[in-house]
């Protein structure tokens, strides 16, 4: 089974640096643009199923893609972004929420830690793999969720997890 994987396009808290995990921030037009340049990126790769965060900026991304290549949209609220909590909102570049990023284990105050994302997300994907043995999927996330399904199929220190970068509408392949 083939999966690929997806950062939804820009949204309106990417252009202010602001954290963003629960908030349901809409796409802008150059997130709008960025969908469809990926639904010509993924067309012909064969995909049958788009599975989507609950949030808008995923779930636009993923409606825009499955509409120009011929798939179905299926939701599931598993893929929705980690929980920051009370650093929702604010700059991403704090130094208090990098340090708290940095520490796995340790939830977001008012949130949830890396480690319970990365329970839900290795989930999903063991379902997955039960429920689409012979399909190819997309699924459109969030840049936490989609570090944490790098580690599903990757070995990866530490630092290399932190330091993981998915560029918004940029595909990944794995084989699942």
């Amino acid at each position: 089974m083939k999966l690929y994987t997806t950062r939804h396009g820009q949204s309106e808290f990417n252009i202010l640096h602001k954290i963003c995990g629960r908030t349901d921030a809409k796409l802008t037009d150059e997130g709008r643009a960025q969908a469809l340049e990926l639904s010509k990126n993924a067309a012909g790769l064969g995909i049958e199923i788009v599975i989507s965060s609950p949030l808008l900026r995923a779930k636009e991304t993923a409606e825009i893609v499955a509409e120009k290549i011929g798939a179905r949209v299926e939701v599931d609220e598993r893929l929705i972004e980690q929980n920051y909590g009370d650093f929702e909102g604010s700059d991403w570049r704090s130094e208090e929420f990098i340090e708290c990023k940095k520490q796995f284990a340790v939830r977001c105050p008012g949130g949830e830690s890396t480690l319970q994302l990365a329970h839900r997300i290795y989930g999903l994907l063991d379902d997955i793999k039960g429920k689409y043995p012979d399909k190819t999927l997309l699924i459109v996330a969030h840049y936490g969720v989609l570090r944490v399904i790098d580690s599903y199929f990757e070995d990866l220190t530490n630092a290399e997890f932190y330091d993981y970068k998915h560029p918004n509408c940029t595909l990944k392949e794995y084989e699942l």
